[in-house]
């Protein structure tokens, strides 16, 4: 299954704040604002979040296309990228701008407040898909992930023009992006996925409820944080996933994008939207248990150890064929 990544590429910068965020904001100075956190950690770490995804669809033994701009100053972490799986060959290098950045503080309750900066992320808008799906025979299915907005809706319309199936992934640009662009990110999607902040956020801006969202899009998919994730649709019953039970939090940047990349892999498997939620669940909860967004390793034994004890010895007999370990498939499912 070709399944074509799109979104920003870009290198994080995390800090953590020692404290409460919400014990520094008052009440009644809301409208000015002016606070410095002093951090006691900072570490630079891969990131953006299709890189993100494709990293973690990469760990679980897929070969997604990432597509994106970068810098010329990120050639190390494009070669990092192509060593653990990922096809790189279609991101854009950029011959002015620097990488993007996202600057992230997360305090003790791991609330976070964080900025982004795109730098060669602009030039994202010039890449089209028509040449990447001739390039590998076709496209199965493109992520349209939080990326320049230009490009992201140019994305969106060359889908629909050539008949691509997307998943609409408009995440933190929705606070940018107006009804009329929201709208045009969405209709048509066979998945859109979203947290539960931003599924209000785009209907207060599409205006559409939530039913006429349904009635544009093939299946949604909301996350919902510690409560699991809720997957709808027309034509099928409402799903409920559980999150799997983490062993410790240590950060929860990229986690959203790991639910993601491991809800990608199971869709590929042919599993179904319950078991590939399940799949992004604990894909997720082992990103939380890490600090940095690419910072593990999936280990196939003890991921289905894990799956089991979380979702049951038939699910992960379901996935237990696919997973695969250091590039070999633990055993190929028959027929």
């Amino acid at each position: 299954m070709h399944i074509a990544v799109t979104g920003s590429i870009a290198t994080d910068n995390l800090m953590h704040f020692p404290g409460r965020f919400r014990e520094q904001l008052l009440a009644d100075k809301l409208d000015s604002i002016s606070l410095s956190f002093l951090v006691d950690d900072l570490v630079v770490r891969r990131g953006g979040i299709a890189a993100n995804i494709a990293f973690g669809m990469a760990q679980l033994g897929l070969s997604p296309l990432l597509v994106g701009a970068v810098g010329n100053d990120l050639i190390d972490y494009l070669s990092w990228l192509r060593r653990h799986g990922v096809d790189c060959d279609s991101v854009k290098i950029s011959e002015h701008a620097l990488t993007a950045r996202f600057l992230c503080t997360t305090d003790d309750d791991m609330n976070q407040i964080a900025s982004f900066y795109p730098g060669a992320m602009s030039e994202a808008r010039e890449i089209e898909l028509t040449p990447i799906a001739q390039r590998v025979g076709g496209l199965d299915l493109v992520v349209i992930s939080p990326n320049d907005p230009d490009a992201m809706v140019r994305h969106t319309d060359e889908c629909r023009q050539q008949g691509y199936a997307f998943l609409a992934d408009p995440s933190q640009q929705l606070a940018r992006m107006n009804g009329p662009e929201v709208r045009r990110l969405v209709d048509g999607a066979t998945y859109l996925v979203t947290n539960d902040y931003e599924k209000s956020l785009l209907e207060q801006k599409t205006g559409w409820t939530d039913q006429e969202v349904l009635d544009r899009v093939g299946v949604r998919v909301t996350t919902k944080g510690k409560h699991g994730v809720l997957i709808a649709g027309n034509e099928m019953d409402t799903i409920s996933v559980p999150i799997a039970r983490e062993v410790r939090l240590a950060d929860p940047t990229g986690v959203g994008d790991a639910f993601r990349a491991g809800f990608l892999s199971g869709l590929s498997w042919d599993l179904g939207l319950e078991r590939a939620a399940q799949v992004g669940s604990l894909l997720a909860t082992i990103v939380i248990e890490t600090v940095g967004p690419q910072d593990y390793e999936v280990d196939a034994a003890k991921f289905l150890d894990r799956f089991a004890e979380a979702y049951g010895d038939d699910a992960g007999a379901e996935v237990r064929p696919w997973l695969l370990s250091a590039g070999q498939p633990l055993s190929r499912p028959q027929g």
